[in-house]
């Protein structure tokens, strides 16, 4: 009795040899390429509403106010994070925004609310809450001495 041809197995193909290590990869791919859309969306947000006219003039006051350097000394930086809206639609707008900011002696948050009318910014609210002591300083009120 013989016995019949011993043919080698069909050579596997590369998705059953590679798979192992493929679909980890692709959903490790997939989710790094959401977290970097996600990122890009947020970095885009944040940037429109910190070159908007409103966010640039209230961090201007901010920086200028003898009471707020007092507070946190020089230089004053704005943060990254900006919370709230900016809505302009040709000469007109409003804005309601925070943001923080800080300086060498602490740090604190920049509230503004701002109407645009012929367009022309006007604050109706704006102040800095110091962070170590609460305290809220009003940008808007005019010293007189």
């Amino acid at each position: 009795m013989t016995t019949p041809p011993m043919y080698p197995p069909p050579p596997r193909s590369w998705w059953s040899r590679n798979w192992k290590w493929c679909v980890p990869c692709g959903c490790f791919s997939a989710l790094v390429a959401m977290l970097g859309l996600v990122a890009a969306i947020v970095y885009f947000a944040f940037g429109m509403m910190k070159s908007s006219e409103a966010y640039r003039m209230a961090f201007e006051k901010a920086q200028a106010n003898p009471a707020v350097i007092e507070a946190l000394g020089q230089p004053i930086k704005d943060g990254f994070y900006v919370s709230g809206s900016v809505q302009v639609t040709g000469a007109s707008g409003t804005a309601d925004i925070s943001f923080p900011i800080s300086g060498p002696k602490g740090k604190g948050t920049v509230y503004a609310k701002a109407t645009k009318s012929m367009d022309e910014w006007t604050f109706d609210e704006l102040a800095v809450k110091i962070e170590s002591t609460n305290e809220k300083i009003d940008l808007l009120e005019e010293k007189t001495e």
